[in-house]
């Protein structure tokens, strides 16, 4: 199943500008002067609040202020749970985001219902300088066992690969950019310029600069009879890209985005999702403006079996 009916979600303690990860990922911008932490916990909360109203389970989980983690909000890129029951960590580029992984998380996971039979550590990875941040990295196609990764410093293609051997899917390995000032510059994680859902995908072409990429992902969507939907690079850069699709306890679906994403589209590109699935936006400007992340990235997906 494409979509889950449970999401992962860590609330802000010391959210803010994170200069480690400000290195790669060129949608950050640091707001001076101004509460972050609190204006990020208002977004988180009213962003739980409507995935509740929408009867989506939320399981939430606070961060601590010690260690200091200012991405805490983003835990879609250390861990992964499966429907098979397995785990994944998953190697961190930034220093200060490797004390996200906590074990307690996990038995919160458990002690909401839920069944875990392997936890798969790949963390030491980050020994050898190789990363793959988890479903930032990543974007799954569950139905069709296909998985989409675009090369950048935080998705090592060898790694990438073993992962797919490993959990059975089928590699699409390409590369994607963005403009930054008069350069080109990789994109940093692969689910800002794309999404895919159980009838359509989103995704930004426009970013695969290499025609020959470019051609082959399109036909490996449309292998999998999804409406392709495709956003500019100026709605990428407003989030466009980083949205999920989830399901009610009824499985009803939802595609879920940012209100800064929501605005950039148009009126086709609206109807085409909504064709599918119902649309949720909340606010969440200040942590898309100082975190470099939207509304997918604070979204880790639960497909454990209950116990």
């Amino acid at each position: 199943m494409q979509a889950t009916d449970t999401v992962l979600m860590i609330e802000p303690i010391a959210f803010g500008y994170n200069a480690q990860t400000a290195e790669n990922n060129y949608f950050q911008v640091e707001q001076k002067d101004s509460d972050t932490q609190q204006k990020a916990l208002e977004e988180f909360n009213s962003f739980v609040e409507k995935l509740r109203a929408k009867e989506v389970n939320v399981i939430t989980v606070k961060d601590t202020l010690e260690p200091h983690s200012p991405d805490s909000i983003f835990p879609n890129n250390w861990v992964s749970f499966h429907s098979d029951g397995k785990v994944v960590l998953y190697p961190m580029f930034a220093p200060n985001r490797r004390v996200e992984r906590r074990k307690d998380i996990l038995e919160t996971i458990k002690n909401q219902g839920f069944k875990i039979d392997k936890v798969d550590d790949l963390s030491h990875f980050e020994n050898e300088d190789r990363f793959l941040e988890g479903t930032g990295s990543m974007i799954f196609d569950h139905d069709y066992k296909i998985a989409y990764g675009s090369v950048s410093l935080r998705l090592d293609e060898d790694l990438f690969r073993k992962f797919c051997a490993e959990f059975g899917f089928t590699p699409v390995v390409f590369h994607s950019f963005q403009n930054v000032g008069d350069q080109r510059l990789p994109i940093y994680h692969t689910n800002v310029m794309m999404c895919i859902a159980d009838q359509f995908a989103i995704i930004c072409l426009d970013c695969i600069d290499d025609e020959l990429e470019r051609e082959k992902v399109q036909e490996v969507i449309k292998s999998t009879d999804k409406e392709l939907i495709e956003i500019s690079e100026d709605q990428m850069q407003q989030f466009a890209g980083n949205m999920l699709q989830v399901r009610n306890s009824e499985g009803k679906t939802f595609l879920v985005m940012s209100e800064t994403a929501f605005k950039s589209l148009t009126k086709e590109q609206i109807s085409g999702i909504e064709k599918y699935s119902e649309i949720i936006y909340s606010d969440l400007h200040t942590i898309e403006t100082n975190g470099g992340g939207s509304a997918r990235c604070m979204l880790a997906e639960v497909f454990l079996p209950k116990s």
